[in-house]
């Protein structure tokens, strides 16, 4: 199997240049001490998500014809609004399948674009975009499962390498693993010392799993929805699941609790808005750190398209600060407020 190179990452940055904003890697002092954590804002595109990179590049990659007949995306939110995002860009119609499940903001969000949602239930959403590719003669724009897709993801990865070439330990979200397969291959390349470790919510961790057992492994549909963070409920291609076993050193969990605590605290203490999917990388920082490599760190704050009515409950309902005995606190010695 064709695994995403460098060179294709580069180009794909090329691409996508004048489209995407270049996230800026943000100090978090209030984590663990000056200089220990950055946090790369992906929430800051102008769709709320990195999936705007992939997006693109993948429909840069069309040719004439095929963006004639439109494109076909499925997602529960990130994918589907960047899809329709880079469809309006480029003037393609886009057909857009979503989970009835999906948070109301995202499909909103989706149809602002001007794309045409069509909503199904759980687990369908692969087949409904399949026979909409079929019955329209449209091109099908996978949320992972594609290489153009992970270049563009990739291209996080080059910037994170580009501000800090040191980097000890970069932690990417992880679910159907184009962003983890992407920023994985770059940083790999770029910076070799570096180590990337994945994240998963608990209650779907079946990447987790499969890199640890040497093979893909399926997790029911209801289990994987058990978790807050919807944007990590897919699983891994054999395409991602290929590149996720040659880039990942490892991928480790964070539960429920802990995604609420870290999207709290990256909005009092960094001014960020992140989603549960958004918050988990940071959330392995906090609760995990004693199992990371040592040396600075950049959590990928993948997406920050919340439910308004959930974000106000966290805020209301989950302390300030860090807990006694956080793993951040414990390694490194106290939290500067």
């Amino acid at each position: 199997m064709d695994l995403v190179t460098l060179p294709d990452i580069r180009a794909a940055a090329d691409r996508i240049r004048d489209a995407t904003v270049r996230t800026p890697l943000l100090p978090c002092p209030w984590a663990g001490g000056p200089g220990s954590l950055w946090v790369k804002p992906e929430s800051l595109q102008a769709v709320g998500a990195f999936k705007i990179r992939g997006a693109l590049n993948t429909l840069a990659r069309l040719d004439p014809e095929r963006r004639r007949r439109g494109v076909v995306a499925y997602s529960s939110g990130n994918h589907a609004r960047a899809v329709a995002a880079a469809a309006r860009a480029a003037g393609v119609r886009a057909h857009v399948v979503m989970p009835d499940s999906t948070p109301q903001v995202k499909i909103d969000g989706t149809r602002a674009y001007g794309a045409e949602v069509v909503l199904c239930g759980p687990g369908e959403r692969e087949a409904v975009a399949g026979r909409l590719v079929t019955e329209l003669g449209a091109e099908l724009v996978p949320p992972f499962d594609h290489p153009d897709v992970i270049a563009g993801q990739g291209t996080v990865g080059l910037e994170i390498a580009a501000d800090l070439p040191d980097v000890g330990v970069v932690l990417v979200p992880v679910s159907g693993g184009g962003l983890a397969a992407g920023v994985g291959t770059a940083v790999r390349a770029l910076c070799p010392r570096a180590r990337v470790v994945g994240v998963e919510p608990e209650l779907a961790a079946d990447a987790r799993e499969g890199l640890h057992t040497g093979r893909r492994v399926d997790w029911p549909v209801a289990d994987r929805a058990r978790t807050m963070a919807d944007g990590l409920r897919a699983q891994p291609s054999e395409l991602t699941f290929a590149h996720l076993r040659a880039v990942l050193d490892d991928i480790v969990t964070v539960g429920e609790d802990e995604i609420r605590a870290a999207m709290a605290l990256l909005a009092r203490h960094g001014g960020l808005v992140a989603e549960p999917s958004g918050a988990v990388a940071t959330a392995a920082w906090l609760f995990r750190a004693p199992r990371l490599p040592d040396g600075p760190a950049v959590a990928v704050v993948s997406g920050g398209n919340v439910d308004p009515a959930l974000l106000a409950e966290v805020l209301s309902t989950t302390p300030d600060g860090l807990p006694s005995g956080t793993a951040a606190v414990s390694r490194r010695g106290g939290v500067d407020r």
